[in-house]
């Protein structure tokens, strides 16, 4: 039986987009990132942050598109390098912006939540040792003592880290992104910094603010194997708790069993209030023992498979549900924190938000208690290594000109924000997948592919 009717979300649903600071903000020069991009060869194409969207001084005119746009809430962060410059200097200014930032998007009916740390460090910490130094954790904990006091009175909805495992890794792994190490030792010693920082971080949110909730956003990448043997099957469960699920144990269980990561951390068990999820795509993975550095094991596409602009990766709705239905183990509500497109010519990306959102209701109806959804992004914005060569926004940036150009996209997605849910038009006119009524067992199946 197909469901018949608009798919409609729960009362209260949170309708946002998401940014982050140095990729909106413009001219975070002590920022470890700001040092990174000046040498060559770091970013694509010579491309410079710079301005960025010029949100330091402009952030309240995109606060009044997104709530044209009908949006509920925005997920933003704050740029620990703008409020403690140096490691004996806190700036009152900085703070006092971001008071207003927060103000802006409460006058406007949008509610904000708080990132405290999104990819960006400052440059003395980063020259002290950064997440692998042992007063990391403390360091970090000292700087969520200056911001919470002080952001309490706009928001009690607060991330302590972005994808920590995700960066972990193109930091200090696979040595893409700053300090630009290659070890999966000092990866793992940084992660560990990171478990005790957002556990700290919990503590201190919590003691300011006892209602808040806390949790984090963190990167779930799908993995499926390539062929139905055993070997790809345990590359693709090697990935899936080491990149996937690590940090989530450590918060919650306080302890991480993941090859080769195990660790105790029993400060931080019970640390989580809601679970962030930001959902891109997937890859299948084929088992290769000539590949040690990358876990034993080959990532591709399936041939034919719709692909994102830049090779980005397989657009795979249906890996939002499952990746929500592996999240309501956890028993807390979960928040999709981020999801979106690279997509220049804005020709997939109303198909991509109506078929994601289906699949969200679809994990609604089964009992997750998601409680939000933001777009990744807002705005076109700097996208780290690709530089401006990505376009995520639903409201197109010039970086040169800082003109705007609302997307068709943005106003898709701004129908279903006012309406609070998907209708048939929409799903029919944008090919989203039939909607079961029966409980899901049989969700559509992964397409598999040969190794190349």
């Amino acid at each position: 039986m197909r469901h018949c009717g608009p798919l409609e979300f729960p009362r209260g649903f949170v309708w946002g987009t998401a940014t982050s600071a140095y990729q909106v903000e413009g001219h975070n020069v002590h920022a470890d990132w700001w040092e990174w991009e000046q040498q060559p060869g770091r970013i694509r194409d010579g491309d410079r942050s710079g301005a960025a969207c010029g949100w330091w001084e402009r952030a309240e005119q995109d606060f009044d598109l997104a709530a044209r746009l009908h949006q509920t809430g925005h997920r933003l962060s704050v740029e620990w390098s703008r409020i403690q410059p140096a490691v004996d200097r806190w700036d009152g200014g900085a703070l006092e912006r971001y008071r207003r930032m927060l103000g802006a998007l409460r006058e406007r009916g949008i509610e904000p939540m708080v990132t405290l740390h999104h990819f960006t460090n400052p440059r003395w910490f980063a020259a002290r040792g950064g997440w692998e130094a042992p007063d990391a954790p403390d360091l970090f904990a000292r700087y969520v003592e200056q911001v919470v006091p002080a952001l309490a009175e706009f928001t009690s909805l607060w991330c302590t880290v972005n994808e920590p495992m995700g960066w972990v890794f193109s930091a200090y792994a696979a040595g893409r992104w700053p300090p630009g190490h290659r070890s999966l030792r000092r990866a793992l010693r940084a992660a560990a910094g990171l478990v005790r920082a957002h556990a700290a971080a919990y503590r201190i949110i919590h003691r300011v603010q006892p209602h808040a909730r806390v949790g984090f956003a963190n990167y779930f990448r799908l993995f499926d194997p390539a062929r139905p043997t055993a070997l790809d099957r345990w590359a693709v469960a090697v990935r899936d708790r080491l990149l996937n699920w690590s940090f989530v144990q450590a918060v919650t269980e306080g302890q991480v069993r993941a090859f080769p990561w195990r660790q105790q951390f029993p400060a931080a068990a019970g640390t989580l209030d809601f679970m962030g999820v930001n959902y891109y795509t997937r890859d299948l993975v084929a088992f290769d023992l000539r590949h040690p550095r990358r876990l034993f094991g080959r990532h591709f596409h399936p041939p034919g498979c719709e692909m994102s602009d830049g090779g980005y990766g397989e657009v795979y709705p249906q890996g939002l549900y499952r990746v929500l239905r592996a999240c309501a183990r956890l028993g807390v509500p979960v928040f999709v924190t981020e999801n979106g497109i690279p997509d220049a010519d804005d020709d997939q990306r109303p198909g991509f938000i109506v078929r994601h959102l289906a699949w969200l209701w679809r994990a609604v109806q089964d009992g997750v208690p998601v409680r939000g959804y933001y777009y990744w992004s807002l705005v076109d914005n700097f996208e780290w290594t690709e530089g401006w060569s990505l376009k995520f926004g639903l409201v197109a940036v010039d970086p040169r000109t800082q003109a705007r150009t609302v997307r068709p996209s943005a106003w898709v997605y701004a129908q279903i924000c006012r309406q609070g849910a998907l209708s048939d038009e929409l799903l029919q006119r944008w090919g989203a997948p039939s909607v079961r009524e029966e409980r899901a067992g049989a969700v559509v199946p992964d397409r598999g592919g040969r190794p190349p």
